[in-house]
């Protein structure tokens, strides 16, 4: 791998802080401890920042050779938030925080654009300007569109932005890339059918909500098999039915919820539009009534082709082109997916390895993102720098020509 040496020198220091954000895991827009590791390690090595966008999000401002007088600017962006669930591990590094853990990475992610911003403070190879995009609340509170919509664009103008995932089960030293979808939206639906209630031995009387929500669940697949093109991708869920306090009582309402998944917004619509027909009709047929529900959290993670070809060629340049995979979509949902429909860009993993990198005492279950047995891998340090680096470097001098 063809990484670059100052990065690997001073790769176990930030090794250090990644497992120090590890043991201190704070939930979205709450990372107000790591927002301050992350600030004062940047003004430690000379980088001007920005805080407050997004509530704890900050921004370091790296100028090129030309002070940024060329105009041209990047964005890197890291996630800095934890999950709320217990960590299984008792190495030394886990969670000192109960019910809280970063079980997705993204101490790591925070981890290594700080290696990347130790590097461009010492080496400026560039002309233009770097923004480090140090994000919150990525899991649910959808931080990228509230820093967006504080004004991170307008504030820091850059022609593109890049984000980066680990990927565990992909073998170290390899990344992924591709044009198109790699993320799906993220929606939740909560139908409340209302019947009416009764005694259980008399349901003639009332009007069961029970067998109503079985028939909606089963013909919510329907959706999938027949509105839907067999080629669109798409997930209808129903995760919660919620209903009854006695055996011998028919309930008066039932409740249902779930969530949807889809690749695109062409999609995402016919799905909801129909859900709302399948359920307000199921009920009507019964006599009984629904209050339908649907919310969107996250739209689709979209690269821009030119820009997802530019950081193939980036990435084969650190790895080799054998080791740069196709990216294989994931109906998981990402907020990146906002500043993607805000600028052109890229959404790329890097390889986290078979979980043999954790330390004795981690947890008994798979190093898999969102369990917690999983952990970063601190080996990826010095390569997903040296990527953010580089990729940097090349963007702004190919932009220009």
């Amino acid at each position: 791998m063809n990484v670059i040496d100052s990065i690997v020198t001073q790769a176990a220091g930030i090794a250090a802080v990644r497992r120090d954000i590890h043991a201190h895991p704070e939930l979205c827009f709450e990372e107000v401890r790591t927002a301050d590791v992350v600030a004062q390690k940047l003004t430690e090595w000379g980088i001007p920042i920005h805080r407050g966008l997004g509530k704890t999000g900050v921004v370091g401002i790296v100028k090129g050779r030309d002070g940024g007088a060329s105009g041209r600017a990047i964005g890197l962006r890291a996630d800095m938030d934890a999950l709320p669930m217990q960590e299984f591990n008792t190495f030394a590094h886990a969670s000192q925080h109960h019910g809280k853990m970063h079980a997705c990475g993204h101490d790591g992610h925070t981890a290594m654009l700080l290696a990347a911003a130790q590097h461009f403070a010492k080496h400026r190879n560039f002309d233009g300007t770097v923004y480090l995009i140090f994000q919150p609340a990525e899991e649910g509170g959808g931080g990228a569109r509230v820093m967006i919509e504080d004004g991170l664009l307008e504030q820091f103008p850059m022609q593109a932005v890049f984000g980066m995932h680990n990927w565990p089960g992909m073998k170290m030293g390899q990344f992924a890339v591709s044009p198109g979808p790699v993320m799906a939206s993220s929606n939740e639906f909560k139908i409340t059918i209302h019947g009416k209630g009764g005694h259980a031995a008399m349901p003639h009387t009332g009007i069961d909500p029970v067998p109503i929500a079985c028939q909606m669940v089963q013909a919510f697949q329907t959706i999938i098999s027949r509105n839907k093109k067999p080629v669109d991708a798409g997930v209808i869920s129903v995760t919660m039915i919620h209903t009854g306090e006695a055996t011998n009582v028919v309930p008066d309402s039932c409740e249902l919820q779930g969530t949807v998944r889809t690749f695109t917004l062409e999609v995402l619509d016919m799905i909801e539009a129909r859900m709302k027909q399948v359920a307000e009709h199921t009920c009507a047929a019964h006599e009984a009534t629904c209050d339908f529900e649907f919310v969107r959290n996250y739209p689709p993670t979209v690269n821009s082709a030119a820009e997802a070809d530019f950081a193939r060629k980036v990435m084969a340049s650190i790895v080799g082109e054998a080791n740069v995979l196709v990216q294989e979509p994931t109906m998981g949902a990402e907020d990146f997916a906002f500043m993607l429909q805000a600028r052109p860009g890229a959404y790329c993993f890097i390889a986290n390895g078979d979980g043999g990198h954790r330390d004795l005492g981690h947890g008994g279950g798979p190093c898999t993102l969102h369990n917690p047995s999983y952990d970063f891998n601190d080996d990826l340090i010095p390569l997903g720098a040296t990527y953010w680096v580089r990729l940097a470097e090349e963007w702004l001098a190919q932009a220009r020509d």
